[in-house]
């Protein structure tokens, strides 16, 4: 027989039930003062704050610091969850990816960036108006902002609830209120200064993200009797080290799948993304946003190796202990750091360390999300009025959609996220290159509907590969989209010359 939670509290002897809120008064006062540590910089870099701080940060960043922010705001509170546990399913195979995003990066930063630096664009999508016109500028801008709600609130549903989980769901507060208020802090931190704050609050975050990954590694280790060198060697002898796959094609793990997927993820995720990009358009001139870009690309390799090491390390105090691994690949290092099996000290960390991955992600996507649609949608970027509108309209769009995806989960969050991006990114892939790389017209009327067909036909085609060959796409689904929209264009812009020619 199950007691309710309220009785069990009262059961508990008085000696047992004051270190149980001992332990939450700790985390609140933490938390309490890691949100001012935040407010404190909003406040210093939102003096004399106007659009054009909030949008492109005046365009004074320095390239060092938005380099350093952008390994947290890239990194989000998923890998912090998600990537330890991929150990158990799929070893140290994502670091192939890893290793496609360095190549990601480069062609960003040498492709992308100089053409959005030469048209001094607020907004990336407002290179598709005067390339292709009015209606494919608006899609482009509405494909973003989809895609964003629907990633970036994945993302940070985490944050919000292991939060819930382990502090507010101890006093039964109910799961929106927790959502509520986290977005609501990240509406009100960032309300004023907007990117130009974000530059700054990102270093700050990464700093506690990283700290705290280190010290639990540490307290793993400790756990494990190792010092550094036996940790080095425990972990290249075990066999979850595993980084490369050639042998197997049909393996999601295959090294070109997953190599070339993580090309084009961070060709779409980042260098077509508002998010990603509106930070380094702050940098001061384009030297100074290719050299930032090309360091937080190459940081990713070790900054993913410390994730998977720490993975390898909990798989084998599993088995030290004699307990049992679980069955979700996200459930491994909260099991362990949340459950407070490694101490509460451990805890602490973890939850600061998700809530700094969760917010540095999460507080510039609202940021981008209000820049796009004042920019793009309404077309009012000198009106201040509006944009706290609409930043208030995102905060309340981005709960929404965490509560959603509350009421569905998922079993691996990670997978959700590049599938979903597979879909929605797609069209902006094949949106850029064509404009890019070809000199080619389109028929600007029939964009909407290529770009809301080449998802649709993508699901399709993967539909039928896998029940006809047994094929299951992975994360090239995404260039599969982008080839779909790229030759819906070139289709529509046959109609476009026939229409000049009559």
């Amino acid at each position: 027989m199950r007691w309710p939670k309220k009785a069990f509290v009262a059961a508990l002897p008085v000696w047992r039930i004051f270190p149980i809120f001992a332990a939450l008064m700790l985390f609140i006062v933490v938390i309490l003062t890691y949100f001012g540590l935040l407010m404190l910089f909003s406040r210093l870099t939102s003096r004399r704050a106007n659009n054009e701080s909030f949008f492109r940060g005046d365009r004074r960043s320095r390239w060092y610091m938005v380099a350093f922010g952008m390994v947290g705001a890239s990194i989000s509170g998923v890998t912090y969850v998600s990537v330890p546990g991929m150990v158990l399913f799929s070893d140290m195979t994502y670091l192939q990816m890893c290793l496609g995003f360095i190549v990601g990066y480069i062609l960003v930063a040498f492709v992308l960036l100089p053409v959005y630096y030469r048209l001094n664009l607020t907004t990336i999508y407002s290179y598709l108006l005067p390339r292709f016109g009015r209606r494919s500028y608006k899609t482009g801008s509405l494909f973003f902002i989809l895609s964003k709600l629907v990633g970036a609130s994945i993302r940070f549903y985490i944050a919000a609830f292991l939060l819930h989980r382990y502090i507010a769901g101890a006093v039964d507060l109910p799961f929106w209120i927790t959502v509520l208020t986290m977005v609501g802090l990240i509406w009100l931190y960032t309300r004023r200064g907007g990117i130009r704050t974000l530059v700054s609050t990102d270093v700050v975050q990464t700093v506690v993200m990283f700290s705290s990954l280190l010290l639990i590694i540490y307290v793993v280790m400790q756990q494990l009797g190792l010092d550094f060198t036996g940790a080095v060697k425990a972990i290249a002898g075990d066999s979850h080290s595993r980084i490369f796959v050639f042998d197997d094609w049909f393996s999601r793990q295959n090294f070109w799948k997953q190599f070339l997927s993580g090309v084009f993820v961070v060709i779409v995720m980042t260098g077509l993304d508002q998010d990603m990009m509106q930070k380094n358009l702050t940098c001061k001139t384009l030297t100074d946003a290719q050299k930032d870009m090309c360091t937080y690309g190459v940081a990713f390799v070790p900054a993913n190796l410390l994730f998977l090491s720490l993975g390898v390390l909990l798989v084998l105090l599993t088995q030290k202990l004699g307990g049992q691994l679980p069955a979700v690949a996200d459930e491994l290092l909260p099991m362990y750091a949340a459950s407070g099996q490694l101490g509460q000290g451990a805890m602490l960390l973890f939850l600061l360390g998700i809530l700094s991955s969760a917010f540095s992600s999460a507080d510039s996507a609202m940021t981008a999300l209000t820049t796009t649609a004042c920019v793009d949608i309404f077309e009012c970027p000198a009106d201040e009025r509006l944009r706290h509108r609409v930043h208030i309209g995102m905060a309340v769009l981005f709960a929404l959609f965490m509560l959603i995806f509350h009421a569905y989960g998922s079993a691996s969050v990670i997978d959700a996220i590049y599938t979903i991006c597979g879909y929605t990114y797609g069209p902006l892939l094949g949106l850029f290159a064509y404009g890019l790389f070809t000199r080619w017209c389109v028929c600007d009327r029939a964009v909407p509907y290529v770009c809301l067909l080449s998802p649709l036909s993508a699901w399709g085609v993967s539909w039928v590969a896998l029940h006809c060959w047994g094929y299951r796409f992975g994360y090239e689904l995404l260039l599969l989209n982008g080839i779909l929209t790229f030759a819906g264009l070139w289709i529509s812009s046959a109609f476009a010359r026939k229409v000049r020619e009559e």
